[in-house]
């Protein structure tokens, strides 16, 4: 049983010196990301609820220890409240441009990170679904982000992640309520976490 563990042991130290997060490598993952909107509005009590897609990010390497990355998702999907009341969907996708510093050697097995950087969030297909409520419309939206993760090495190239992404996310809400012109601000600054897969090329 000894013998199995070290083994075992050696197998995942050797993997993570033979391949390693350093200068002109390319990292890309793929999993789960869920946005939690933290919602607040200048006057009605509307509510964004939070949703589950496929998130992408790929970073490349300028240093051992710095990185740019870009994250991607398919389109997350949200229902508008205003109280238990659905007055409203849309959908959004949030491409978001950072820089990362990574801690600890190029050959660690564990590479913790934190980023920060730019979000855009655009927002499409608003469909109304409460009476009343006509021409619903938001705002795109850019912000700042921050990031926080690491990576596992498992293989020689494929690893594992977790992260999370805090988000500055301000819109305007444009719409028609029994005709008269209405103006809602909402700010979203969602919590985004991710867990999932990588490649080291």
């Amino acid at each position: 049983m000894k013998k199995t563990v070290l083994a075992l042991s050696m197998m995942v130290l050797f993997s993570g010196v033979v391949s390693a997060h350093e200068a002109g490598s390319a990292l890309v993952r793929a999993g789960g990301i869920a946005v939690v909107p933290n919602t607040s509005t200048d006057n009605l009590p509307f509510n964004v609820n939070a949703n589950a897609q496929l998130g992408l990010t790929a970073t490349y390497m300028l240093t051992d220890n710095f990185g740019v990355e870009l994250l991607a998702a398919t389109p997350f999907s949200h229902e508008i409240k205003l109280g238990d009341t659905l007055v409203g969907k849309t959908k959004h996708l949030p491409p978001s441009l950072y820089a990362q510093y990574y801690f600890l050697d190029k050959n660690a097995i564990a590479r913790p990170y934190i980023g920060a950087g730019v979000n855009y969030t655009t927002f499409f297909k608003e469909k109304v679904e409460m009476p009343g409520v006509t021409e619903l419309k938001l705002k795109d939206s850019w912000g700042a982000i921050a990031n926080v993760g690491v990576d596992i090495s498992v293989t020689d190239n494929v690893f594992i992640n977790a992260s999370v992404w805090y988000a500055k996310i301000k819109t305007k809400a444009t719409y028609k309520l029994a005709g008269t012109p209405m103006t809602t601000k909402v700010t979203l600054d969602p919590t985004v976490f991710f867990l999932g897969v990588g490649y080291r090329f």
